[in-house]
């Protein structure tokens, strides 16, 4: 038996045929996303775009680079155009602290409150980190060169309501003589806080200095003098060069420190 077909709509007046273009989608092109070039058979994921290519990888890590063209893939087993993903709008400009840079700022004028930290290598480190911050509120960082005379340093600096004073303490822990003395000074116009290491080199991130932890130092023995020595590093000032050039920002660091940095620069700035 013949079966009939209905051609109704499939012609226009004058005897042509009306011809359907179905619409292929258009995929963004976002990494990992799994397509396959029908001409060749290569099927992968998407690793790298621009205007002209898309970069694939199958799953045996082989690469391809196709051209850009209108319905050249399949996505999901059906054809689609990869098109380069739309990308966001760029945010706000970050200083290295994570802060929001304000752009064509003139430092402020210094306040009459200080943070002191222990030496010239913590002070480098605040400054390569939160320096667009402290410029900002006009805060100055001051190094004290250790914590023996801390108790008379507070004394001679003169805390007050207009007068804050934040201390950083490197080893920050129960039962040192740099909790002791943080203890003596404290008081409403003066915060001591810190961090748990050592020295200011350990709240770096071993990883941002190519090694997998910081060496044990014996007791007794200098602890930067006893780092260079075991990781090959020469004299502490040139340990000093390799771990402070590079942090870049305050994700370089680990969090005690930060936490501790931003508690004093909150308070002197009350």
């Amino acid at each position: 038996m013949t079966r009939a077909h209905d051609y109704r709509g499939a012609f226009g007046a004058d005897g042509t045929r009306h011809r359907v273009h179905k619409q292929v989608p258009e995929v963004a092109a976002e990494p990992g996303l799994v397509v396959e070039d029908p001409a060749s058979g290569f099927c992968g994921a998407v690793v790298a775009v621009d205007n002209r290519a898309v970069t694939l990888e199958d799953r045996h890590g082989a690469q391809r680079v196709f051209p850009l063209l209108p319905a050249a893939f399949l996505f999901e087993g059906a054809p689609a155009t990869l098109v380069v993903p739309t990308r966001a709008p760029a945010g706000p400009a970050r200083s290295a602290s994570g802060s929001v840079r304000v752009q064509g700022h003139t430092a402020r004028t210094a306040r009459a409150a200080r943070i002191w930290v222990e030496g010239l290598h913590d002070a480098e480190l605040v400054e390569r980190v939160w320096g667009h911050d402290l410029r900002v509120e006009g805060v100055v960082v001051e190094p004290m060169h250790g914590m023996d005379d801390l108790v008379a340093a507070v004394a001679e600096f003169g805390p007050g309501p207009q007068r804050r004073l934040g201390v950083l303490v490197d080893h920050l822990v129960e039962g040192t003589k740099e909790t002791r003395a943080a203890t003596a000074v404290a008081g409403p116009h003066v915060c001591v806080t810190g961090h748990p290491f050592v020295d200011v080199w350990q709240a770096v991130k071993p990883s941002v200095v190519g090694i997998r932890a910081w060496p044990e130092v014996p007791r007794g023995t200098d602890w930067k003098t006893g780092v260079c020595r075991a990781l090959g590093w020469g004299e502490p000032a040139d340990g000093a060069r390799r771990v402070l050039g590079a942090v870049r920002s305050f994700r370089d660091l680990e969090s005690p420190l930060i936490g501790a940095v931003e508690e004093l620069i909150d308070f002197v700035t009350t």
